[in-house]
């Protein structure tokens, strides 16, 4: 039988995810929990064994549960190290969004009930989205409205008023959402197929 032998970009790729991992001074074990993931499955990350590694989202969420980024594992990997970052004001309101961010970096779940998003999300998948992280342009979101709705939505941008989303498949029309109907919005971080 045949030993798997990771390829060496995704071997690098994973030593700076370690080394990242290691200067936030978390084991495994915290920085897995921290996904509702194991101990082994953050090591299949780091070893280069796992899929995904290269992907942009799979590595915001790995990042993002280091409270960093996926540019700096990529300084990290070319051996540079990056410059402290200042800390902003958490939440939407201390940017100037006007809307309740609830806890910066709390990743929730959501599970599509029906096939409108179709096929940016059909009915099944489960979509992980981050609280207090505004969503760019194109970027799926969830609105959380003040009447108790919920509408998952593609993210169009916005001004001083309003809120511009579109759907996908059958939904896909453009929607302008009066801010003050609105109580949050976040940022969809994962797409998780069943």
């Amino acid at each position: 039988m045949s030993r798997f032998v990771p390829d060496p970009e995704a071997l690098r790729l994973g030593e700076a995810l370690a080394a990242l991992r290691r200067e936030r001074g978390l084991s495994q074990a915290e920085a897995g929990a921290r996904l509702d993931m194991t101990s082994q499955g953050w090591g299949l990350y780091e070893s280069g064994r796992r899929p995904g590694l290269f992907r942009p989202d799979v590595q915001r969420r790995l990042t993002g549960a280091l409270d960093s980024t996926p540019e700096a594992l990529a300084l990290m990997m070319s051996g540079v190290e990056p410059e402290p970052v200042e800390t902003a004001p958490t939440g939407l309101e201390g940017r100037g969004r006007a809307f309740d961010a609830g806890p910066a970096g709390v990743v929730k779940r959501l599970q599509v009930s029906n096939d409108d998003l179709s096929p940016w999300a059909d009915s099944g998948v489960i979509l992980e989205y981050q609280l207090g992280l505004w969503p760019r342009r194109g970027q799926g979101c969830i609105i959380e409205m003040k009447d108790g709705g919920v509408r998952i939505r593609l993210y169009d941008g916005a001004d001083a008023d309003r809120l511009r989303v579109h759907g996908a498949g059958a939904l896909d029309r453009a929607e302008t959402l009066e801010r003050r109907a609105v109580a949050r919005v976040s940022a969809v971080i994962a797409r998780v197929e069943r």
